[in-house]
């Protein structure tokens, strides 16, 4: 007889479920249901984004590149830009979401910027909240190196997902993450494209790609 079809390798753009022991590692495209464990739907959460700068070896030993990228939330209200927060504006217009300023060299273990998001308090006609880093002085991803972004439960500060890039992207600009309205629930899906924008305005009218595929 024939041999049996090959099994097609499944693609990581299903959903997986938070788990209360440990964080969840997303892969591109991947998404999340903010419920904890039980059920119970988050309330608060923060996003912190980070990275390294990628060393370079010269002449006279290793050198970092100061690179400044800086995290941003555009808020939709479906296809629309309605708010969002950002080095130049630190909360959006109805607090639902604040920035919590500006890491200019990406040095140091941890987060460079955190967002904090009131999942309570967005208005109903906000639909996604994109997550960007752009790179203000030009410098690309291949300049970066270990970038990450990361859901972090308020309550408690526990780290609930994490969704890491591959490095050496020759873009100024990344969407990191998605947080967006499914049904009743909100969802986090991991997007990781890049594109080229060295500040959110530039960004805003290259995202629109990111909305429509829930």
């Amino acid at each position: 007889g024939y041999p049996p079809p090959q099994q097609a390798a499944p693609q990581p753009t299903g959903e997986v479920s938070l788990s209360k022991d440990r964080p969840v590692s997303l892969q591109k495209g991947q998404k999340v249901t903010l419920r904890k464990e039980g059920g119970t739907a988050l309330t608060f959460v923060k996003m912190g984004l980070g990275w390294d700068p990628v060393q370079t070896r010269g002449m006279f030993g290793n050198r970092t590149v100061d690179i400044d990228l800086d995290a941003s939330v555009i808020m939709f209200a479906d296809m629309n830009p309605a708010d969002y927060a950002y080095y130049g504006q630190l909360s959006s217009k109805d607090g639902s979401v604040r920035h919590q300023g500006d890491n200019l060299t990406g040095e140091g273990e941890g987060d460079d910027e955190v967002i904090l998001v009131d999942l309570t308090r967005i208005p109903a006609h906000i639909t996604t909240l994109i997550f960007i880093v752009t790179s203000y002085k030009g410098h690309t991803f291949e300049q970066v190196q270990n970038a990450f972004c990361r859901l972090v439960d308020g309550a408690n500060n526990a780290e609930l997902a994490r969704y890491t890039l591959a490095g050496g992207m020759r873009f100024t600009a990344m969407a990191m993450a998605k947080v967006y309205r499914s049904g009743g629930d909100w969802k986090m899906q991991a997007l990781g494209e890049g594109f080229q924008a060295k500040h959110p305005g530039e960004a805003i009218p290259q995202l629109g790609r990111f909305l429509s595929a829930n």
